[in-house]
């Protein structure tokens, strides 16, 4: 039987790991990036989201790079497409106890 050379060793022993890594660490985040960007980007007046910083708001305005959320009557804050962390307008809202 024909002995190994160290290189082909080394290559057989390090490919199933790379693999691993690649299908659980670095494919998922991957994705999970494109669906962030295209929620950002599909962003539309009246969404209600949440930033980054956890400010609840509807989304006013929709410029190129930006956004206007209104946070509370009167009060409208401009953001970045960025910090935009999720859309919330389709999901059921809990009802406050007062």
């Amino acid at each position: 039987m024909p002995q190994q050379s160290p290189m082909t060793q080394i290559l057989f022993m390090y490919l199933p790991i790379i693999a691993i890594f690649y299908f659980f660490i670095i494919r998922p985040q991957r994705q999970q990036q494109k669906k962030t960007k295209e929620m950002q980007e599909s962003l539309k007046k009246n969404d209600e989201v949440t930033t980054t910083s956890g400010i609840h708001g509807t989304v006013a305005i929709v410029k190129e790079k930006t956004i206007v959320l209104r946070v509370d009557e009167g009060c409208r804050i401009e953001f970045d497409r960025e910090s935009i962390a999720s859309v919330t307008s389709g999901e059921v809202k809990p009802e406050v106890v007062k």
